[in-house]
């Protein structure tokens, strides 16, 4: 038998009814210790790496920028240009397979305490709590109608959001912009189009994500919560809570004894994300461990032992023996193991110097004033370290090629240089049509530098 139309609509709307904001309580711990050493770590990383100077063979320069006008990548000493799409590819690779395994083994760590939703949010959610006062006094103040305290605490707490947000817009673009040129920028208020928009637009994406959605990302627009359950298996560790230890939940009665539950709900009131873990294992548990703190702290009180919310697998918590083997984690450190020693291979066989030939194709051939046929070509020297370097161009495949004029170039530090060349070969030396030849170039400061690049020669 179907269900009247008028409960279908109303379970719809509860199921999608909004709960409100979330004003999640403080707890103490070593999983919130450990989230606030993350927020420190990431941070100073973030707010600080973009400030750091290498000295360069040109001079000083930002250590780590991503310049996107001269398309060049620079990491401390390494630079990398768009030929080494490779090497990006193999890192984000690299990044993926380790968060799979990261899944695999604990669950949604990085979403708990790395991930920027996460880290941003508790900046954010810690602001609001030195303004507004802890969960009960902000939850309080949502609730009262509009006074001068509320309207000047609100300011208050929007101010320093929008100066935080600010920063961080301001130190994004700073890695694409040298972030010391972009400060200088914004202080006479002379920042470029590109500039403006994107510390505007990350401004205000890191405040409205991390000062309002909050929770929300995680539970509808994180595509990470959907597919996770993928990478899990029976012997995967989750903050999970220990059914048959905390069930039936309660006070004992005299007929019936009860659980190490007491069902204070203190679990519920410090999730950032508004669940029950008590109800399972659900796609917005970030794996954060602050229900576990909160737990822990509780059972010490009541004089019970800790640990009835922990990271725990199914096997652990079914009592079932652990199988022999996990192939997900073979798979995932495998494929870890082939991309590490495939970028290792590409980076050793970089070359810092390519050249591209190209033959003049509006001229096929011509004969010089000594009988000799001349083909041109334009060569694109491209010099990939960050120091000047001299470089001598050789030619070979047929009897008496050679080379007519200058055949040494100068190219500045990292930069493109076209160059051209006449190559001249004897008239009768190898009959007619189109022969092969190479180019060899090298390197004058560094013999090592060496490329030898195929063509082609046209005989009448």
């Amino acid at each position: 038998m179907t269900k009247p139309v008028s409960k279908v609509r109303e379970a719809k709307l509860e199921l999608y009814r909004k709960k409100g904001k979330i004003h999640a309580k403080a707890v103490s711990g070593r999983f919130n210790t450990l989230r606030w050493a993350m927020v420190w770590l990431t941070q100073i990383v973030f707010y600080g790496a973009c400030w750091l100077q290498y000295d360069a063979v040109g001079g000083a320069r930002q250590a780590i920028l991503f310049d996107i006008a001269e398309r060049k990548f620079h990491l401390f000493g390494l630079t990398l240009w768009p030929q080494d799409a490779l090497l990006l590819a193999i890192a984000l690779i690299l990044a993926a397979m380790g968060l799979f395994l990261v899944t695999a083994l604990a669950g949604r760590l990085f979403c708990g305490f790395v991930c920027p939703q996460t880290v941003y949010t508790m900046l954010f959610t810690w602001i609001e709590a030195k303004v507004e006062g802890d969960h009960l006094a902000r939850l309080k103040l949502d609730q009262a109608p509009m006074s001068a305290e509320k309207l000047a605490r609100r300011v208050t707490k929007h101010g320093l959001w929008l100066v935080l947000a600010g920063w961080t817009g301001f130190t994004f673009v700073g890695y694409f912009t040298p972030i010391r040129e972009l400060a200088g920028h914004l202080a006479t208020w002379n920042v470029g189009p590109w500039e403006g928009f994107w510390v505007l637009f990350y401004a205000a994406f890191t405040y409205v994500q991390a000062g309002f959605a909050r929770e929300a990302v995680c539970q509808h627009m994180c595509p990470y919560s959907r597919f996770q359950g993928v990478m899990f298996d029976a012997g995967t560790r989750t903050v999970s809570y220990d059914v048959g230890r905390g069930e039936p939940r309660g006070k004992a009665l005299q007929d019936m004894p009860a659980g190490d539950c007491i069902d204070c709900g203190v679990c519920v009131q410090v999730c950032p994300t508004g669940i029950d873990i008590r109800d399972g294992l659900q796609y917005q548990c970030i794996n954060c461990g602050l229900c576990a703190d909160a737990c822990d702290e509780v059972m010490t009180k009541v004089a019970k032992p800790v640990g009835l919310i922990r990271f725990a697998s199914e096997l652990e918590l079914t009592g079932t023996p652990r199988a022999s083997g996990r192939p997900r984690l073979a798979v995932y450190g495998g494929l870890m193991a082939v991309f590490i020693g495939l970028g290792g291979w590409t980076l050793g066989q970089r070359s810092p110097l390519l050249v591209d030939v190209l033959r003049d194709r509006g001229s096929l051939a011509r004969e010089g004033a000594d009988g000799r046929i001349e083909n041109a070509y334009t060569l694109k020297l491209m010099n990939l370290v960050e120091a000047p370097r001299d470089f001598e161009v050789a030619v070979s495949g047929l009897p008496g090629i050679d080379i007519v004029g200058t055949r040494e170039f100068a190219s500045e530090a990292g930069s493109v240089k076209a160059v051209q060349v006449t190559v001249s070969a004897p008239a009768d030396g190898a009959g007619s049509g189109v022969r092969h030849i190479a180019f060899e170039i090298r390197a004058k400061q560094d013999p090592a530098a060496r490329v030898v690049e195929k063509s082609t020669f046209f005989l009448p």
